[in-house]
């Protein structure tokens, strides 16, 4: 029988791999083995099925991460609801415009999330009609029905499956750095063609495998990884929360043998790492993603013997861009690699012809796990699902063996005199500065030519000065990419998956540049 339900391929891991561990909450120390998560995903379905939910239905999903969250997901892909994966740092004015936007009946929410689900629950624009919560009975509103009761009066039998193939899975949005968010629609057969493309690039989510989630499971940094564990047979091990520190400890005591991180992540892992301490010998690798990976990031992990993947995604890819394999970091350092097994990647110029190789172009990504499009948005879809590719206003280069090295976004390069600046390479060379600890480069508008970068640094001491910053870059950057200001800041506007939130900094310091 072939799978056509994201929640169908938990069903037959469980029957393959019945009692190995599946997932390792850290925070609670629970720990269940397939069946035993096959079994409550299970109650999930049922749960839902009882209170009214139809395929198709949507169901928001506000849940640090947890074991509850990887029930809930499989649960809602084998009751046929479409999971609306709800980013957990928004206030509730931005969670009634996704909970709105989707028309959710149902929420589900954990204890860290009562006071804003409290807040939320008596405004009349969302369409919840059902509140769900899953922690502290002591914690739970009054509006609230229990997750653990539900789930307990359910059987844990497999469910009929009735959606698959092109029904949608989930809803991811987007960040809405640049705007509103738009919800992406994935598709069960499109998540699943996801994860063949994923293996089939590397063998790194294998049977006995231990993986750490520190990255959060609503954003497909962590969904997607979390798909392929459960495919393969993989460990889940899950952080609620990143600690570095802790994810060092995790490692040692759980045996990791990979996990995803972004830069700034890995930058702060290295900063508390003492080899005296932190036993890494289990770690086969670390992958890092969402921004381009510094190379002096990539030089210290060399010198500790821990090897390094880089990736390239996107939610409205379904995930899979490009891949670096671990045999070619070294010799192709700052790329990310070539397209993944099941997904085509080419750049264009702006008028859509093909680019030389070393010609800076947009990626654009052809594959069948794209997005089905964005969520009652059809002219934001027109604009980035061209001829069946997606345009990802991402910039890169593409040297002469087909390796591509991502510059930038589109939308945060910079036009300096009429030249193309990508913030991405000062701040390589400003992160090399000892005396830095973060670095964001954005533009500022500029009477003489047009914009000017701006750097925006936090400093490992109150010593470093912008005259300091400025002469490192001297003589490492052309004259035109040289910072014409810096700005020093106690901590860098992130989004959850650690990107560099450059409008708010935008916003921060509008300029104009000094010339």
């Amino acid at each position: 029988m072939l799978l056509h339900n994201m929640g169908e391929v938990l069903t037959r891991r469980a029957l393959r791999t019945p009692h190995r561990d599946a997932v390792v909450d850290l925070t609670t120390g629970t720990r269940l083995s397939f069946a035993e998560l096959d079994r409550r995903s299970n109650r999930v379905a049922h749960s839902v099925h009882r209170l009214g939910v139809q395929p198709g239905e949507r169901v928001g999903v506000l849940l640090a991460n947890s074991v509850e969250f990887v029930e809930c997901f499989y649960g809602l892909a084998k009751s046929g609801a479409i999971a609306v994966l709800l980013n957990w740092r928004l206030v509730a004015d931005e969670l009634e415009f996704l909970l709105t936007d989707s028309s959710a009946t149902v929420l589900i929410f954990g204890d860290d999330f009562v006071p804003v689900v409290e807040a939320l629950h008596g405004r009349q624009s969302t369409s919840v009609r059902t509140w769900i919560h899953v922690g502290d009975p002591v914690n739970r509103p009054s509006f609230a029905q229990s997750y653990q009761h539900l789930l307990d009066e359910a059987v844990d039998d497999t469910p009929a499956i009735t959606a698959g193939d092109d029904d949608v899975l989930c809803l991811c949005y987007s960040s809405g750095t640049t705007g509103r968010p738009k919800g992406a629609m994935l598709t069960h057969a499109g998540q699943l063609a996801a994860i063949m493309s994923y293996l089939g690039s590397t063998t790194d989510f294998r049977l006995g495998d231990r993986y750490l989630m520190v990255m959060p499971l609503f954003h497909l940094g962590g969904l997607l990884p979390m798909e392929n564990a459960i495919f393969g047979g993989t460990t889940i091990v899950i952080m609620k929360a990143f600690d570095p520190a802790g994810v060092w400890n995790a490692i040692k005591t759980e045996r990791i043998t990979s996990g995803l991180v972004v830069p700034a992540m890995l930058n702060a892992m290295l900063a508390v790492h003492d080899p005296t301490q932190h036993d890494h010998s289990s770690l086969k690798n670390l992958w890092s993603a969402a921004a381009p990976l510094p190379v002096t990031l990539i030089e210290q992990c060399e010198a500790k013997g821990i090897d390094l993947l880089q990736v390239y995604g996107l939610t409205e890819a379904g995930g899979p861009g490009t891949i670096l394999d671990a045999e070619d970091v070294k010799t192709k350092i700052g790329s990310s690699g070539k397209a993944y097994l099941m997904t085509e990647v080419k750049l264009v110029r702006p008028d859509g012809s093909a680019c030389d190789a070393g010609e800076s172009g947009e990626i654009l990504i052809r594959a069948k796990h794209l997005m089905a499009g964005y969520w009652n948005n059809p002219h934001a879809t027109a604009e980035v699902l061209v001829d069946g590719w997606l345009r990802t206003g991402d910039i890169a280069v593409a040297d002469a063996d087909g390796y591509i090295t991502i510059q930038d976004r589109l939308k945060d390069m910079i036009i300096s005199g009429g030249e193309n600046v990508y913030p991405a390479e000062i701040e390589n060379v400003i992160l090399s500065h000892p005396g830095v600890r973060e670095v964001a480069v954005v533009a500022q508008p500029s009477a003489r030519w047009g914009e000017s970068p701006l750097a925006v640094v936090v400093a490992h001491d109150a010593s470093l000065t912008e005259t300091d910053i400025v002469d490192w870059c001297n003589g490492k950057l052309a004259r035109f990419k040289m910072p014409k200001a810096v700005e020093f800041v106690e901590v860098i506007p992130r989004n959850p998956t650690g990107k560099a939130l450059k409008r708010l900094m935008r916003e921060q310091f509008p300029g104009p540049a000094p010339e």
